[in-house]
C-alpha cells in the first residue's frame, strides 16, 4: 500500500528502478568518479608543474583563428547560458518541478548545484591559478582553474536532461534533450576559450570535476534506492 504522500506524487515518482538495474549502475557510477577524480588529479598536477603550457598556447591560438564579430557575440552569449542563464534557468526549473510534484528532482537539482558552487569556489582558491590575456572581454576577478562555466553548466544541463529524459515517454524526445544537453555545455566551454578568459585545461578540469560530483550523486542515490527496494 502507498502512503497519501506517496499518492500524491506523480507516477513518475513513485516508480521504483528495477534491482538488476541498479546493480549494474552502482559500479559503473562509482568507477567513473573515481577515474574523474584520478584524471582531474592528473591535470592540476601537470598544470601546477606548467607542463600544459604548450597546449593550453596551441587550443587558443587555434580556436582564435576562427574570430568573426558574429562568432563573437555567439561565444558571449553561450558564456552568458554558463552562468546567468543557469541561475535563471534553476530558478524555473525547480518552480516546475514543485507544481509538477517532482519533489525528487527539485531536491537533486538542489543539492547538484549547491555540491557544485562548494567545488568551484573551494577548487579555484585551492589552486589559485592566475587568468590567460583575454580577448574580447574584461578579465573576471576570480581564479582560472577549474572552470566554473564548464563546471555549473556540466552539472546544471547535465543533470537537468537526466531529470527530464526520465520521465518522459518518448525516445525521440529523450534523445534530442540529451543531444541538446551535450551541445550546450560543449559550446559554454568553448566560449570561455574563444573569449580567453580561460585556458583550455581549465575547461577541461570543469568538466571532470562535474562529473566526478554527478558520479558520485548517482552512485549514492543508486544506493539509496537499493536499500529502500530490497
Amino acid at each position: 500500500m502507498t502512503n497519501q504522500g506517496d499518492a500524491q506524487l506523480p507516477e513518475v515518482e513513485r516508480e521504483r528502478k528495477p534491482l538488476a538495474l541498479l546493480g549494474v549502475a552502482i559500479p559503473v557510477s562509482l568507477l567513473v568518479a573515481a577515474g574523474g577524480l584520478f584524471l582531474f588529479a592528473w591535470i592540476a598536477e601537470e598544470v601546477m608543474e606548467n607542463n600544459t603550457r604548450r597546449f593550453d598556447a596551441a587550443v587558443r591560438d587555434w580556436v582564435h583563428q576562427y574570430s568573426s564579430p558574429s562568432m563573437t557575440s555567439a561565444a558571449k552569449i553561450a558564456s552568458w547560458l554558463g552562468e546567468y542563464g543557469v541561475t535563471i534557468a534553476l530558478v524555473i526549473a525547480l518552480v516546475v518541478f514543485v507544481v509538477l510534484r517532482w519533489h525528487r528532482a527539485a531536491i537533486w537539482l538542489t543539492v547538484t548545484m549547491a555540491g557544485a558552487l562548494v567545488l568551484d569556489i573551494s577548487l579555484k582558491y585551492a589552486f589559485h591559478r592566475q587568468r590567460p590575456p583575454p580577448f574580447f572581454v574584461p578579465l573576471p576577478h576570480t581564479y582560472s582553474f577549474p572552470s566554473g562555466h564548464a563546471l555549473f553548466s556540466f552539472c546544471f544541463y547535465g543533470v537537468l536532461a537526466g531529470l527530464i529524459a526520465d520521465r518522459v515517454k518518448s525516445r525521440a524526445v529523450e534523445v534530442c534533450v540529451w543531444v541538446a544537453a551535450a551541445l550546450l555545455i560543449a559550446a559554454i566551454g568553448l566560449s570561455r576559450i574563444y573569449l580567453g578568459v580561460h585556458y583550455p585545461t581549465d575547461v577541461i578540469a570543469g568538466y571532470v570535476a562535474a562529473a566526478v560530483w554527478v558520479s558520485s550523486m548517482i552512485g549514492f542515490d543508486h544506493v539509496r534506492a537499493r536499500k529502500r527496494n530490497a
